[in-house]
């Protein structure tokens, strides 16, 4: 049986051997079930696409990230592209207008206003021609593959547009993701920030039930129940501490992996 390698910190690593948690049994159901979700998204990616359909072909999609997705090939099908790409996701994730990642840029100092105005200046086909219906473009599709990478790593049982904002960021070929790193969302920052937002939801959330008890919102498990502002300064807040630990835990690691590579 091929053997795979698992680098873990000193601290989890130590947390795992107290605990005696069988790490062979975790990761292989963890790689299972990531298998099966890239599967699920090449599946769509390289097929005709109907946007009926994306509920059964993506059910660890949020609501918020499926309707991102449809508002993107509806602007991809209004403007007669040849192909829906990574500029047109990021679109839809911008016509949205109520889910985390818009909250993660305003965090970063990131106007979703400003994306929308340097997607309007810039080009926005990545030039995929198809010769049927519409598809995704080839770093649209990478950037979806990519957004389930990223929901895999966080540990997440769904897919949320957070998701989908660092898949788009952190695929490199595509319009979406030269245009939000252009206006300053590097990935591991964007990174950081979406770990924080989490946080950052959570701590509000309580907070606003705390003060008066009020039922989940509908939809995206992270939709905020607060306005941008108090979302966005709620996730600047959280962030500080986090990216102190985070930048410890990247050096130790940066310097393990020099040390093995000397």
């Amino acid at each position: 049986m091929p053997k795979i390698n698992v680098y873990l910190p000193d601290e989890l690593a130590e947390a795992v051997r107290e605990a005696g948690v069988p790490v062979s049994a975790v990761c292989q159901r963890a790689l299972e079930q990531a298998v099966r979700r890239i599967t699920a998204i090449r599946e769509t990616t390289v097929g005709e696409l109907d946007e009926t359909d994306l509920v059964a072909r993506l059910p660890h999609f949020t609501d918020r990230a499926r309707t991102a997705l449809r508002l993107g090939i509806d602007q991809a099908r209004a403007a007669g592209s040849p192909a829906v790409g990574s500029a047109a996701l990021l679109g839809g994730l911008l016509a949205e207008g109520g889910n985390l990642a818009l909250h993660v840029l305003r965090a970063v100092d990131i106007e979703p206003g400003q994306v929308a105005a340097e997607l309007v200046r810039g080009p926005t086909g990545e030039g995929d021609a198809t010769d049927g219906g519409l598809r995704f473009s080839a770093p649209a599709a990478a950037a979806l593959e990519l957004t389930v990478t990223e929901a895999t790593a966080f540990g997440h049982n769904y897919i949320g547009c957070e998701h989908l904002l660092l898949g788009l960021i952190s695929e490199p070929d595509g319009v979406a993701g030269r245009v939000l790193r252009g206006l300053g969302a590097e990935p591991r920052l964007t990174r950081r920030a979406v770990a924080a937002a989490l946080a950052g939801y959570v701590h509000l959330r309580a907070q606003t039930a705390a003060r008066q008890p009020a039922p989940p919102p509908p939809g995206d498990p992270t939709a905020p129940p607060a306005g941008p502002a108090a979302v966005a300064e709620a996730v600047r807040r959280e962030l500080r501490p986090l990216i102190g630990r985070i930048e410890r835990l990247e050096e130790r690691l940066d310097a393990a992996g020099s040390g093995a590579g000397g």
